[in-house]
């Protein structure tokens, strides 16, 4: 119950911070946007579709690539590496609240975080008229691996690699768009040659992607993308871990300094 109440503080506390922030908050709500409305309108013309079905194969690759990474991965390096920078964690080490509930805080605000922009992505896919394809619920646990997996790495990046916030934007760019573009999320993975397809078995951005997209814009079925799923779910797991291993090391060293 104590590491309960400790989380959701934490979470509350940043979550508010970024309310406080609305500048912030619109630019964070007009960029999945307008990445949405700008792929589905290049779908729509060039596959010759109606507007609703081209958001229903845009919206999957807009979440993944425009609202999730920056949110989830970009969000996660800037509130670990602006929090060392203010000394949050100096003082974490002299009040009751222990390390635990602080990873978890940081990891259940951009996980709600996440789910927001995912709720705002499909909000305005529907309003054009797109359905969902699929299930929906393989479609939500597919989106909450996704999530668990960009917060786990930007635990990674954030701990190990960035030290100040000015290091954020080049250290996401550096990992993350040569993986976004890789993975489908900017171009449609039926137009890359066979050498990039293998390259791509192995970028997670591209089984989210993947998986996203059979679910919710083609209707397949678990068995479907079981290989995508799997895949998720691993990685999943090991960012998690990773991040925790990295985010108890990063402690040690603060610690020390």
């Amino acid at each position: 119950m104590k590491y309960w109440r400790e989380t959701i503080a934490v979470t509350r506390r940043i979550l508010t911070e970024l309310l406080r922030r609305r500048r912030s908050l619109i630019f964070w709500s007009i960029f999945p946007i307008s990445i949405l409305i700008l792929n589905g309108f290049i779908l729509s013309e060039r596959a010759t579709l109606t507007m609703a079905v081209a958001l229903e194969s845009a919206a999957p690759s807009t979440l993944v690539g425009a609202a999730l990474f920056f949110s989830c991965l970009g969000g996660s390096v800037a509130t670990v590496v602006a929090e060392r920078e203010q000394q949050t964690l100096k003082r974490l080490f002299i009040s009751p609240l222990s390390g635990t509930s602080y990873f978890l805080g940081i990891f259940l605000a951009h996980t709600v975080i996440g789910i927001g922009q995912s709720l705002l992505v499909y909000t305005i896919a529907a309003i054009w008229g797109a359905e969902f394809q699929g299930s929906i619920i393989l479609g939500i646990i597919i989106i909450l691996f996704s999530i668990i997996a960009y917060v786990g790495l930007g635990f990674i990046l954030g701990t190990q690699l960035a030290r100040r916030i000015e290091d954020v934007n080049s250290l996401v760019a550096a990992f993350g768009v040569p993986l976004l573009i890789l993975g489908g999320a900017f171009l449609p993975t039926s137009l890359f040659p066979q050498t990039l397809l293998d390259i791509a078995q192995y970028n997670p951005i591209y089984h989210m992607n993947e998986a996203l997209l059979g679910v919710w814009a083609r209707g397949d079925e678990f068995n479907e993308i079981i290989s995508h799923f799997w895949f998720l779910l691993l990685f999943a797991v090991v960012m998690l871990i990773c991040g925790w291993l990295s985010y108890q090391r990063m402690l040690m060293v603060e610690r020390r300094l």
